[in-house]
């Protein structure tokens, strides 16, 4: 399969929610073959790095919990949307109006959020309420020069086997009753892409990114150069493998089947 796409695959960026496990309490569970699949993955050579939008939890948290179901992950392999956001915020010298997670605020204890000048959402889940999203607006449109961030883009996302809306949404009514166009920290971002690749030192056409998001991990990853493959597991449906604008490389029906392909054909 890979063979096809006359590329020397040096890297594998991995989705987490919908790729190593479906979201729940505790941290969810592992979808079968996942941790095995990983493991084979470590032992192949090949670099490995973990580009998630989660942000109902601090990176810390999420290892921890990816641990606890036993995956193998290194905290400094995965790059979720906040720890770049607050790399953001300080080189502008902005200072945000949250709408996030409780559960993710400890990672924005460094920033200050003093006579806000921007706002910044997450995926806020329970925290989404009409007064919440109403302020977000309010303190935009009392902005003299209104920034609005999004810790990713996406619809929706699969928990305990129920579609729940993910930021995507809340993010466009945002921008539909101001007029201002969100920039997006995450998937599908460009920037968010290369800072991934840079931390591994390879180019673009040397990765594949496997997710579940035909849109922003499938789409994404191929509008910044890497080869995009979809797995049949967590936020997909059916009508992805024929989605009108992006074309999987190659689609699977979960990780394990994707990473026999590839290390068959690394051989």
């Amino acid at each position: 399969m890979f063979a096809l796409l006359n590329r020397n695959i040096k890297a594998v960026i991995l989705d987490i929610t919908g790729v190593l496990k479906d979201s729940g309490p505790h941290g969810g569970t592992p979808i079968k073959g996942s941790i095995e699949a990983l493991n084979r993955l470590y032992s192949s050579g090949l670099h490995l790095r973990f580009c998630t939008n989660e942000t109902t939890v601090t990176r810390h948290t999420l290892v921890s919990q990816l641990r606890s179901l036993g995956f193998t992950i290194d905290e400094e392999k995965v790059f979720p949307p906040i720890p770049a956001m607050c790399t953001i915020l300080k080189d502008r010298n902005l200072r945000p109006h949250l709408l996030v997670h409780p559960d993710a605020l400890p990672d924005f204890k460094d920033i200050d959020q003093s006579n806000t000048n921007c706002v910044v959402i997450g995926d806020a889940t329970h925290q989404f309420t009409y007064e919440n999203i109403n302020r977000a607006f309010q303190c935009l449109m009392n902005f003299e020069k209104p920034i609005l961030f999004s810790l990713g883009k996406g619809k929706y996302y699969q928990e305990d086997g129920e579609l729940i809306l993910d930021v995507g949404p809340f993010m466009k009514a945002l921008e539909y009753a101001t007029g201002v166009t969100a920039e997006i920290v995450g998937k599908p971002s460009l920037a968010f892409f290369n800072t991934v690749l840079n931390d591994i030192g390879i180019s673009a056409h040397e990765a594949v990114m496997v997710g579940d998001d035909i849109v922003n991990d499938v789409g994404g990853a191929q509008a910044c150069g890497l080869a995009g493959v979809l797995v049949r597991t967590g936020k997909y449906r059916k009508p992805d493998d024929n989605h009108p604008d992006v074309k999987p490389d190659a689609i699977f029906d979960n990780l394990e089947k994707f990473v026999d392909c590839l290390l068959q054909d690394k051989q």
